[in-house]
């Protein structure tokens, strides 16, 4: 975060571990996904998902303006949903339809949220968004902790 206070990595109270973020977006109960409008305009909507330790998939009608925007353009961000402590995260989406991913990613899905079928998930459009780069930062520790990871 240059120019903003922020204390380089050697200087501050340390680099947040990975472990730290992907606890954050397990435990997120909904994210703001940001896709891109076919004119570059930023679309931002709030969608339930989950985090598999690889990537975060989410669902959401076939016709809906996320699932359209992301089907022409892939690139997104995604955030969890504690502004004190968030995980941002940027990536690629692409629609997976495959049924062993589906009922492996409902089983994902209803331990979280309670029951989501396979079948829900295979009748609407399921999306993975795979991380590029993801940032995180603590409130208690703003100028000390922010940390990028690359992937």
């Amino acid at each position: 975060m240059p120019d903003y206070g922020v204390q380089p990595a050697d200087e501050g109270t340390g680099l947040l571990p990975w472990s730290w973020a992907e606890e954050r977006l397990a435990a997120s109960h909904d994210y703001w996904l940001t896709s891109l409008w076919p004119d570059g305009r930023p679309h931002s909507m709030p969608v339930w998902g989950a985090w598999d330790g690889e990537a975060l998939w989410f669902s959401s009608g076939r016709r809906s303006r996320k699932v359209r925007n992301l089907a022409a353009d892939p690139r997104c961000v995604v955030t969890t949903d504690d502004p004190k402590d968030p995980v941002v995260v940027e990536g690629s989406a692409e629609l997976v339809a495959d049924r062993e991913t589906i009922e492996r990613v409902a089983g994902v899905m209803s331990a979280k949220y309670g029951n989501i079928s396979a079948d829900f998930l295979a009748e609407h459009a399921l999306i993975r968004v795979r991380p590029t780069w993801a940032f995180g930062i603590t409130h208690d520790d703003f100028s000390g902790s922010p940390t990028r990871w690359t992937f």
